[in-house]
């Protein structure tokens, strides 16, 4: 389903993983009751981001040292998480957009922690995280063509060599985007800095959490990966 390549285990073993399977979901709008969870959250995160620097959060940094060490500026392209972050203390609030995007945001801006959201119909087989060869194929959302990733990056795979992620926790690919239709998901949260392994825990829990409370038709399973558990285990 989910799993590192050694390569890249070699190079980045502080890496800390929560995924969290869920089928069995309905998207669509974010009900009132999470929407307003989902700005709450904002309310506290901006505050607290009005004495931190975004760049100076542990976790953020961390990510910053793990693009430039693949060769990606970090004040260029950013992870999903720092982008979020910067978004909500320049401009007070992040847009809803549907209850899993929402959902997601939510466990990422309260952790600082990259979560990807992906719509297993998108996906052929499972994704491997591994750094790219240059011959992958991305489509990014909104795009009518797809790219090629640049060698060396890191990047989630599926089994047909299509990118759902580039630049590792930069951009998700159209295809791995939820939509309306998405009835079966991973949701991945990612962590390198020190606490990672405590903090990405606590968000993987609150990430099932909260698809019990809002998705509570949907069955999920949630696994811990690090070095030394880098891939899922079906169940």
């Amino acid at each position: 389903m989910f799993r590192y390549d050694p390569a890249v285990l070699e190079r980045y073993p502080a890496i800390h993983a929560g995924i969290v399977a869920a089928s069995r979901l309905t998207n669509g709008s974010t009900p009132p009751a999470l929407l307003e969870r989902y700005r709450a959250a904002q309310r506290d995160v901006a505050q607290r981001l009005a004495t931190t620097p975004v760049a100076e959060l542990p976790s953020i940094a961390a990510w910053r040292r793990a693009f430039a060490a693949f060769g990606a500026k970090p004040t260029q392209y950013r992870s999903a998480a720092e982008a979020l972050l910067r978004r909500l203390a320049k401009q007070g609030d992040i847009p809803s957009i549907n209850t899993l995007v929402d959902l997601g945001n939510l466990v990422s801006i309260r952790y600082a922690l990259p979560v990807a959201v992906v719509d297993l119909a998108g996906i052929d087989g499972g994704i491997t995280v591994r750094f790219a060869t240059g011959t992958e194929r991305f489509t990014d959302l909104g795009a009518a063509e797809a790219s090629a990733p640049e060698p060396g990056e890191v990047v989630f795979v599926d089994r047909a060599g299509v990118a759902c992620a580039r630049r590792w926790c930069w951009r998700q690919s159209a295809q791995s985007a939820t939509r309306p239709t998405t009835t079966r998901a991973l949701v991945v949260v990612e962590g390198l800095h020190d606490g990672a392994e405590a903090d990405i825990a606590a968000a993987r829990t609150e990430v099932a959490a909260l698809l019990a409370e809002f998705q509570p038709a949907a069955a999920t399973t949630a696994h811990a990966l690090s070095a030394r558990h880098p891939a899922t285990v079906p169940t």
